[in-house]
């Protein structure tokens, strides 16, 4: 005799600061049978990108599949807001698997910091000076002096996000680069980043930093006063993201890089 498989257990999540998202969280839990986040398979999260990276970050660890729904003002990584047929959805969904970036960033006192980053890894300049950073890739030296307000280093994934809105490429999700990027370089004038395979590891040394201090944010998670980060992708922590098969993320993608 077949057995029917289990239904899906879903929680179901919101931001907290979007009238709008919190009106989707009562009215699905009026729908739909839900659990507390540690039962369930499949997280809701309702919400713009913002809330579906806070998302990510929280569960990144716990094997869970991400469903967003579109609550915010972009909504590039959620699914359309339909108000019925949420559990057809999800079962219907297709899994798209991210690998973040794994960055540690040494500071002049010589404390380390390790962060893990889904959309980019940047470096940012703390003050009125210019940042001049050496960029090596794989242990060679490849750019000897960068000046400029920073640079990035930005996952398929978030190459249409910061990295885009600093002239840098977009990414398909299959495309395995990551795409290096600077902020408003200074010198040398006509560089405009590069793309790196995506077993790289990319290393970036700080040249006067006393004088010129950065800082390197990981997503979230920002460290000040940086002397050397190192980034590389982490393909050993995965994370799933489940879209409406209609509109895909790599559809998204594919659009964005025609205009749309």
């Amino acid at each position: 005799m077949e057995t029917s498989p289990s239904p899906v257990k879903i929680a179901i999540l919101a931001s907290e600061t979007s009238d709008q998202a919190q009106y989707a969280l009562h009215h699905f839990k009026d729908q739909c049978p839900t659990v507390e986040p540690d039962e369930a398979s499949v997280i809701v999260a309702i919400g713009g990108d913002g809330f579906m990276l806070e998302t990510l970050h929280r569960f990144i660890k716990c094997d869970k599949q991400i469903f967003g729904i579109n609550r915010g003002t972009i909504g590039f990584l959620m699914n359309h807001y339909v108000e019925t047929g949420l559990m057809e959805r999800i079962a219907a969904a297709q899994p798209v698997t991210l690998y973040p970036l794994r960055m540690i960033a040494i500071q002049g006192d010589g404390s380390k910091v390790e962060a893990l980053a889904i959309n980019e890894v940047s470096l940012l300049r703390e003050t009125r000076q210019s940042a001049k950073i050496c960029i090596s890739v794989n242990g060679r030296v490849r750019l000897n002096e960068l000046a400029s307000d920073g640079v990035l280093l930005s996952t398929p994934a978030g190459s249409t996000a910061y990295n885009l809105s600093a002239f840098g490429p977009i990414l398909p999700l299959d495309s395995n680069v990551l795409a290096l990027t600077p902020i408003s370089a200074f010198r040398p004038r006509r560089w405009r980043g590069a793309l790196v395979s995506h077993t790289s590891q990319i290393q970036f040394d700080m040249l006067e930093s006393a004088k010129r201090p950065v800082s390197a944010v990981a997503d979230f998670t920002e460290v000040r006063d940086v002397v050397r980060v190192t980034v590389q992708e982490d393909r050993s922590v995965s994370l799933t993201l489940l879209f409406d098969p209609e509109f895909s993320l790599h559809e998204r993608i594919m659009t964005e890089q025609f205009g749309g």
